[in-house]
Protein backbone atom coordinates (compact mmCIF):
# COMPACT_ATOMS: atom_id res chain seq x y z
CA UNK A 1 0.00 0.00 0.00
CA UNK A 2 1.18 3.65 -0.63
CA UNK A 3 0.30 6.66 1.60
CA UNK A 4 -2.20 8.49 0.94
CA UNK A 5 -2.38 12.16 0.24
CA UNK A 6 -5.28 12.77 -1.55
CA UNK A 7 -8.81 11.80 -1.38
CA UNK A 8 -8.87 9.64 -4.21
CA UNK A 9 -5.64 7.48 -2.80
CA UNK A 10 -7.97 7.69 0.39
CA UNK A 11 -10.44 5.83 -1.16
CA UNK A 12 -8.39 3.27 -2.46
CA UNK A 13 -6.43 2.74 0.26
CA UNK A 14 -9.83 2.33 2.37
CA UNK A 15 -10.44 -0.57 0.52
CA UNK A 16 -7.54 -1.99 0.59
CA UNK A 17 -7.80 -1.59 4.05
CA UNK A 18 -11.15 -3.74 4.83
CA UNK A 19 -9.48 -6.40 2.25
CA UNK A 20 -6.76 -6.34 4.89
CA UNK A 21 -8.86 -5.82 8.15
CA UNK A 22 -10.98 -9.40 6.77
CA UNK A 23 -7.87 -11.64 6.29
CA UNK A 24 -6.24 -10.52 9.47
CA UNK A 25 -9.94 -11.44 11.22
CA UNK A 26 -9.79 -14.97 9.35
CA UNK A 27 -6.29 -15.36 10.58
CA UNK A 28 -6.69 -14.63 13.87
CA UNK A 29 -9.56 -16.39 14.20
CA UNK A 30 -7.48 -19.83 13.51
CA UNK A 31 -6.25 -19.27 17.02
CA UNK A 32 -8.83 -17.40 19.09
CA UNK A 33 -12.31 -18.17 19.01
CA UNK A 34 -14.98 -15.80 19.29
CA UNK A 35 -13.96 -12.35 20.68
CA UNK A 36 -14.50 -10.43 17.61
CA UNK A 37 -15.63 -7.05 19.48
CA UNK A 38 -11.72 -7.66 21.45
CA UNK A 39 -10.06 -8.26 18.42
CA UNK A 40 -11.79 -5.22 16.18
CA UNK A 41 -10.65 -2.83 18.69
CA UNK A 42 -7.40 -4.57 18.93
CA UNK A 43 -6.98 -3.63 14.64
CA UNK A 44 -8.26 -0.11 15.41
CA UNK A 45 -5.67 0.02 17.62
CA UNK A 46 -2.79 -1.13 14.87
CA UNK A 47 -4.76 1.22 12.42
CA UNK A 48 -4.05 4.12 14.50
CA UNK A 49 -0.12 3.64 15.84
CA UNK A 50 -1.87 3.64 18.68
CA UNK A 51 -1.03 1.64 22.29
CA UNK A 52 -3.52 -1.07 23.92
CA UNK A 53 -3.80 -2.59 27.11
CA UNK A 54 -6.00 -6.19 27.48
CA UNK A 55 -7.65 -6.64 30.58
CA UNK A 56 -8.47 -9.75 31.94
CA UNK A 57 -8.40 -12.88 34.11
CA UNK A 58 -5.48 -15.63 33.31
CA UNK A 59 -6.79 -17.85 30.71
CA UNK A 60 -9.02 -16.02 28.60
CA UNK A 61 -6.48 -15.69 25.28
CA UNK A 62 -4.94 -12.59 26.14
CA UNK A 63 -1.65 -13.59 24.57
CA UNK A 64 -2.57 -15.98 22.43
CA UNK A 65 -4.87 -12.57 20.80
CA UNK A 66 -1.45 -10.73 20.66
CA UNK A 67 0.74 -13.12 19.63
CA UNK A 68 -1.34 -14.16 16.56
CA UNK A 69 -2.25 -10.74 15.59
CA UNK A 70 1.78 -10.34 15.38
CA UNK A 71 2.00 -13.62 13.33
CA UNK A 72 -0.39 -11.87 10.75
CA UNK A 73 1.92 -9.14 10.10
CA UNK A 74 5.20 -8.95 8.59
CA UNK A 75 6.62 -6.86 11.55
CA UNK A 76 9.11 -7.94 14.02
CA UNK A 77 8.12 -9.15 17.47
CA UNK A 78 9.52 -9.02 20.84
CA UNK A 79 7.63 -9.84 23.97
CA UNK A 80 8.32 -9.36 27.33
CA UNK A 81 7.20 -10.95 30.22
CA UNK A 82 6.97 -8.70 32.84
CA UNK A 83 7.94 -9.96 36.62
CA UNK A 84 9.05 -8.86 40.14
CA UNK A 85 12.64 -9.10 39.58
CA UNK A 86 12.63 -7.68 35.84
CA UNK A 87 15.08 -4.26 35.65
CA UNK A 88 14.66 -1.48 33.22
CA UNK A 89 17.49 -2.20 31.50
CA UNK A 90 16.14 -5.92 30.56
CA UNK A 91 13.20 -3.61 28.72
CA UNK A 92 15.16 -1.04 27.14
CA UNK A 93 18.68 -2.60 26.33
CA UNK A 94 22.14 -1.77 28.18
CA UNK A 95 25.74 -0.81 27.23
CA UNK A 96 28.37 -3.54 27.27
CA UNK A 97 32.09 -3.66 27.24
CA UNK A 98 32.82 -4.57 23.63
CA UNK A 99 36.32 -5.62 22.33
CA UNK A 100 38.07 -5.39 18.73
CA UNK A 101 41.11 -4.96 17.03
CA UNK A 102 40.68 -1.08 18.26
CA UNK A 103 40.39 -1.69 21.62
CA UNK A 104 37.62 -2.17 24.18
CA UNK A 105 34.37 0.23 23.69
CA UNK A 106 31.01 0.56 25.12
CA UNK A 107 28.24 -0.60 22.74
CA UNK A 108 24.82 -0.31 22.95
CA UNK A 109 23.32 -3.74 23.42
CA UNK A 110 19.04 -3.29 22.46
CA UNK A 111 16.82 -4.48 24.72
CA UNK A 112 13.21 -6.99 23.37
CA UNK A 113 11.90 -3.71 23.43
CA UNK A 114 13.77 -2.38 19.73
CA UNK A 115 10.99 -3.88 17.70
CA UNK A 116 7.59 -3.05 15.86
CA UNK A 117 5.10 -4.64 17.98
CA UNK A 118 6.24 -5.60 21.49
CA UNK A 119 3.79 -7.70 23.74
CA UNK A 120 4.08 -6.54 27.33
CA UNK A 121 2.67 -9.60 29.23
CA UNK A 122 1.46 -9.59 32.63
CA UNK A 123 2.89 -6.04 32.83
CA UNK A 124 1.48 -5.47 36.24
CA UNK A 125 3.47 -7.83 37.76
CA UNK A 126 6.50 -5.89 37.97
CA UNK A 127 6.95 -2.87 40.46
CA UNK A 128 6.60 1.11 38.95
CA UNK A 129 10.55 1.80 38.55
CA UNK A 130 10.35 -1.27 35.32
CA UNK A 131 6.65 -0.30 34.49
CA UNK A 132 8.18 3.34 34.20
CA UNK A 133 11.16 2.10 31.10
CA UNK A 134 8.23 2.10 29.22
CA UNK A 135 6.91 5.52 29.46
CA UNK A 136 9.15 7.54 27.13
CA UNK A 137 9.22 4.88 24.53
CA UNK A 138 5.48 4.31 24.51
CA UNK A 139 5.19 8.74 24.50
CA UNK A 140 8.07 9.60 22.30
CA UNK A 141 9.26 6.46 20.34
CA UNK A 142 12.75 6.83 21.90
CA UNK A 143 14.63 5.46 25.14
CA UNK A 144 17.79 7.16 26.85
CA UNK A 145 20.02 4.96 28.06
CA UNK A 146 22.87 7.28 30.03
CA UNK A 147 23.65 10.01 28.36
CA UNK A 148 22.28 8.53 24.81
CA UNK A 149 19.27 8.26 23.26
CA UNK A 150 17.82 5.65 20.81
CA UNK A 151 15.46 6.09 18.01
CA UNK A 152 12.72 2.70 18.04
CA UNK A 153 11.53 1.47 14.64
CA UNK A 154 9.07 2.98 12.73
CA UNK A 155 6.13 1.36 13.15
CA UNK A 156 6.36 0.88 16.81
CA UNK A 157 3.61 -0.62 19.42
CA UNK A 158 3.28 -1.76 22.39
CA UNK A 159 0.34 -4.29 23.09
CA UNK A 160 0.09 -5.13 27.05
CA UNK A 161 -1.61 -7.99 28.89
CA UNK A 162 -2.99 -7.42 32.47
CA UNK A 163 -4.62 -9.26 35.16
CA UNK A 164 -7.00 -7.32 38.09
CA UNK A 165 -5.26 -5.75 40.09
CA UNK A 166 -6.92 -7.44 43.02
CA UNK A 167 -5.17 -10.34 42.88
CA UNK A 168 -2.29 -11.58 44.68
CA UNK A 169 1.23 -10.35 43.01
CA UNK A 170 0.25 -7.01 41.04
CA UNK A 171 0.82 -3.67 41.08
CA UNK A 172 -1.46 -0.91 40.16
CA UNK A 173 -0.02 1.15 36.33
CA UNK A 174 0.71 4.64 37.17
CA UNK A 175 -1.54 6.73 35.73
CA UNK A 176 1.08 8.45 33.58
CA UNK A 177 1.38 5.16 31.63
CA UNK A 178 -2.09 4.21 31.27
CA UNK A 179 -2.89 7.66 29.70
CA UNK A 180 0.06 6.61 27.10
CA UNK A 181 -2.37 3.71 25.90
CA UNK A 182 -4.76 5.01 23.29
CA UNK A 183 -7.00 1.84 24.38
CA UNK A 184 -8.30 -0.21 26.69
CA UNK A 185 -9.92 -3.62 26.23
CA UNK A 186 -11.76 -5.82 28.68
CA UNK A 187 -11.40 -9.74 27.54
CA UNK A 188 -14.85 -10.78 28.89
CA UNK A 189 -15.00 -14.93 29.72
CA UNK A 190 -16.61 -16.63 25.95
CA UNK A 191 -20.33 -17.77 25.53
CA UNK A 192 -20.42 -21.22 26.15
CA UNK A 193 -20.75 -22.16 22.66
CA UNK A 194 -17.55 -20.81 22.20
CA UNK A 195 -16.06 -22.60 25.49
CA UNK A 196 -17.10 -25.60 23.71
CA UNK A 197 -15.52 -25.22 20.58
CA UNK A 198 -12.22 -23.61 22.60
CA UNK A 199 -12.20 -27.01 24.22
CA UNK A 200 -12.17 -29.04 20.90
CA UNK A 201 -9.83 -26.97 19.35
CA UNK A 202 -7.14 -26.93 21.98
CA UNK A 203 -7.30 -30.35 22.66
CA UNK A 204 -7.22 -32.05 18.91
CA UNK A 205 -3.60 -31.73 18.81
CA UNK A 206 -3.69 -29.68 15.60
CA UNK A 207 -1.90 -26.06 15.43
CA UNK A 208 -3.28 -23.41 14.01
CA UNK A 209 -0.94 -21.94 11.18
CA UNK A 210 -0.94 -18.24 10.91
CA UNK A 211 0.68 -16.53 8.05
CA UNK A 212 1.58 -12.96 7.76
CA UNK A 213 -1.32 -10.91 5.70
CA UNK A 214 0.39 -7.25 6.04
CA UNK A 215 3.80 -5.73 5.31
CA UNK A 216 5.27 -3.25 7.30
CA UNK A 217 4.81 -0.76 3.96
CA UNK A 218 0.60 -1.81 4.80
CA UNK A 219 1.22 -0.92 8.45
CA UNK A 220 3.13 2.67 7.62
CA UNK A 221 0.52 3.20 5.13
CA UNK A 222 -2.67 2.24 7.15
CA UNK A 223 -1.31 5.01 9.74
CA UNK A 224 -1.16 7.23 7.14
CA UNK A 225 -4.78 6.83 6.51
CA UNK A 226 -6.63 6.81 9.81
CA UNK A 227 -5.66 10.34 10.57
CA UNK A 228 -6.91 11.55 7.18
CA UNK A 229 -10.68 10.03 7.95
CA UNK A 230 -12.83 12.82 8.19
CA UNK A 231 -14.96 13.34 11.31
CA UNK A 232 -18.82 15.11 11.58
CA UNK A 233 -18.70 17.79 13.85
CA UNK A 234 -21.33 16.28 15.72
CA UNK A 235 -19.01 13.64 16.35
CA UNK A 236 -16.32 15.60 17.63
CA UNK A 237 -18.26 17.51 19.59
CA UNK A 238 -19.19 14.70 21.44
CA UNK A 239 -15.75 13.33 22.48
CA UNK A 240 -15.07 16.27 23.47
CA UNK A 241 -17.90 16.69 25.80
CA UNK A 242 -17.07 12.96 27.06
CA UNK A 243 -13.94 13.73 28.39
CA UNK A 244 -14.94 17.27 29.57
CA UNK A 245 -17.80 15.07 31.42
CA UNK A 246 -15.69 13.32 33.24
CA UNK A 247 -13.71 16.12 35.20
CA UNK A 248 -15.15 16.45 38.78
CA UNK A 249 -14.85 20.34 38.39
CA UNK A 250 -16.68 20.28 35.40
CA UNK A 251 -20.44 22.13 35.65
CA UNK A 252 -22.35 20.00 33.78
CA UNK A 253 -20.71 16.62 35.10
CA UNK A 254 -23.38 13.97 36.64
CA UNK A 255 -23.16 12.93 40.17
CA UNK A 256 -21.68 9.87 39.22
CA UNK A 257 -18.42 11.88 38.55
CA UNK A 258 -18.79 14.20 41.58
CA UNK A 259 -19.27 12.08 43.84
CA UNK A 260 -16.93 8.86 42.50
CA UNK A 261 -14.52 10.24 40.47
CA UNK A 262 -11.02 11.98 41.59
CA UNK A 263 -9.66 12.88 38.39
CA UNK A 264 -11.33 12.70 34.80
CA UNK A 265 -9.37 12.39 31.17
CA UNK A 266 -7.47 15.12 29.97
CA UNK A 267 -7.09 16.39 26.73
CA UNK A 268 -5.39 13.62 25.84
CA UNK A 269 -8.70 11.37 26.28
CA UNK A 270 -10.51 13.54 23.68
CA UNK A 271 -7.64 13.13 21.32
CA UNK A 272 -7.94 9.38 21.42
CA UNK A 273 -11.37 9.01 21.45
CA UNK A 274 -11.56 11.03 18.52
CA UNK A 275 -8.50 8.82 16.87
CA UNK A 276 -9.97 5.94 17.92
CA UNK A 277 -13.43 6.30 16.25
CA UNK A 278 -11.68 7.14 12.60
CA UNK A 279 -9.37 4.33 13.44
CA UNK A 280 -13.11 2.13 14.11
CA UNK A 281 -14.56 3.69 10.72
CA UNK A 282 -11.26 2.88 8.34
CA UNK A 283 -11.81 -1.26 10.46
CA UNK A 284 -15.56 -1.40 9.38
CA UNK A 285 -15.00 0.33 5.90
CA UNK A 286 -16.53 3.46 6.78
CA UNK A 287 -15.08 6.58 4.80
CA UNK A 288 -16.02 9.40 7.57
CA UNK A 289 -16.38 8.61 11.58
CA UNK A 290 -19.46 9.64 12.90
CA UNK A 291 -21.38 9.51 16.50
CA UNK A 292 -21.80 6.02 16.11
CA UNK A 293 -18.24 5.55 16.24
CA UNK A 294 -17.47 7.82 18.93
CA UNK A 295 -19.58 5.98 21.12
CA UNK A 296 -18.49 2.71 20.28
CA UNK A 297 -14.81 3.57 20.99
CA UNK A 298 -15.56 5.74 24.13
CA UNK A 299 -15.65 3.01 26.97
CA UNK A 300 -12.31 1.65 25.31
CA UNK A 301 -10.62 5.16 25.24
CA UNK A 302 -11.57 6.82 28.76
CA UNK A 303 -12.14 4.31 31.21
CA UNK A 304 -8.30 4.20 32.14
CA UNK A 305 -8.20 7.84 32.39
CA UNK A 306 -11.03 7.89 35.17
CA UNK A 307 -9.59 7.88 38.58
CA UNK A 308 -12.02 6.29 41.26
CA UNK A 309 -12.05 7.57 44.19
CA UNK A 310 -12.11 5.14 47.47
CA UNK A 311 -15.62 5.64 48.26
CA UNK A 312 -16.36 4.05 44.70
CA UNK A 313 -14.64 1.02 45.79
CA UNK A 314 -16.49 0.99 48.85
CA UNK A 315 -19.87 1.35 46.64
CA UNK A 316 -18.81 -1.05 43.82
CA UNK A 317 -18.87 1.61 41.11
CA UNK A 318 -16.71 0.91 38.09
CA UNK A 319 -15.09 2.82 35.71
CA UNK A 320 -17.36 1.55 33.07
CA UNK A 321 -20.46 2.62 34.80
CA UNK A 322 -18.85 6.75 35.06
CA UNK A 323 -18.54 6.12 31.33
CA UNK A 324 -22.30 4.90 30.96
CA UNK A 325 -23.00 7.99 33.56
CA UNK A 326 -21.37 10.34 30.70
CA UNK A 327 -23.28 8.82 27.81
CA UNK A 328 -26.08 9.60 29.56
CA UNK A 329 -25.31 12.74 30.39
CA UNK A 330 -24.23 13.69 26.92
CA UNK A 331 -27.56 12.74 25.65
CA UNK A 332 -26.53 9.38 23.96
Amino acid sequence: MEPARDPKSATVLLGRASEAVAALRVMIGKAVVGQDAVVDAMLAALFARGHALLIGVPGLAKTLLVSSLAKSLDLSFGRVQFTPDLLPADITGTDVLAESAAGRSLVFAKGPIFHNLVLADEVNRTPPKTQAALLEAMQERRVTVGTKTHLLPDPFQVFATQNPIEQDGTYPLPEAQLDRFLVEIFVDYPSEAEELEIARRTTSGVKPHIEPVLTIEDVRALGELVPMIPITEEALKLAVKLARLSRPKEPLAPDEVRNYVRFGAGPRGSQALVLAAKARAVVHGEAAADVEDVRAMALYALRHRIVLSYRAEADAVRDADIVAALMRAAGR
